[in-house]
């Protein structure tokens, strides 16, 4: 399998994380894991049907799907030939370029787009990625209601936040609050923060130079004890730490 990722235009890397190409060239069997990141993709089917090891259709051929907010880890065998094409959508950012209601339908969800506008595309070439950059500052628009910068601050704080306490500081209710991240970004600001602190935990632990037990590592990374942390990664990758 071949996978490269290609960075968007300046004006778009606010937004967009990167355009991905994923490509199985020989007709084998493969199995892929893909872990939860907060992010929202489309993907273009560019070839063959996309199908699992039991024939279960994932992609048809030529087509475009959304691939919502993930909060569990999945797993496919899959067999055969496959190119695909995505757009990764930093959390927060697709409705600067779409105006879809809600994201929270999508949560966990991989759906075909039939009516949204959308690029045709038939083939990745070196043009490809300036032909995307083009159709999406075309579309760029800041939506009614961002969330980006709290999304931001979230991040930095590497998810040792409080529901509550982020409300207060922007002037708004944590009821509010939560129906903005279920339309904006697909999840609760609770699974979200849940989200950013495990993906900070994980490195922490697949980096950890020091030496430091994984109660220490858990401590310092806002989980309760070496359980709890343990169960939230379990969670979201499906592994236990020592597995990372």
């Amino acid at each position: 399998m071949a996978y490269l990722e290609i960075q968007p235009h300046p004006a778009l890397q606010p937004y967009i994380d990167a355009y991905w190409i994923s490509e199985i060239t020989e007709y084998t069997l493969n199995q892929t894991k893909i872990l939860p990141d907060g992010c929202v993709d489309i993907i273009f089917n560019i070839e063959n049907e996309y199908r699992t090891e039991a024939g279960r259709i994932l992609m048809k051929s030529e087509a475009i799907y959304l691939i919502g907010t993930m909060m569990r880890f999945k797993e496919y065998k899959t067999i055969g030939k496959a190119k695909l094409l995505g757009i990764r959508f930093k959390p927060g950012a697709f409705s600067y370029f779409f105006n879809l209601s809600s994201l929270h339908e999508f949560t966990d969800q991989s759906i075909e787009l039939k009516n949204i506008a959308l690029p045709v595309i038939h083939r990745i070439d070196e043009y490809t990625p300036a032909y995307l950059d083009q159709f999406l500052l075309h579309k760029l628009s800041p939506p009614k209601y961002s969330i980006i910068h709290i999304i931001k601050e979230i991040q930095n704080q590497n998810g040792q936040s409080r529901v509550g306490d982020i409300a207060k500081k922007h002037f708004t209710t944590p009821r509010q609050l939560e129906r903005h991240f279920k339309n904006s970004v697909g999840v609760s600001p609770k699974d979200f923060i849940s989200l950013v602190r495990y993906r900070f935990v994980s490195s922490k632990i697949k980096t950890n130079t020091s030496g430091k037990c994984l109660a220490e590592l858990a401590f310092e990374s806002g989980y309760y004890d070496h359980a709890h942390l343990t169960k939230e990664i379990k969670r979201f990758t499906g592994s236990v730490p020592s597995q990372l």
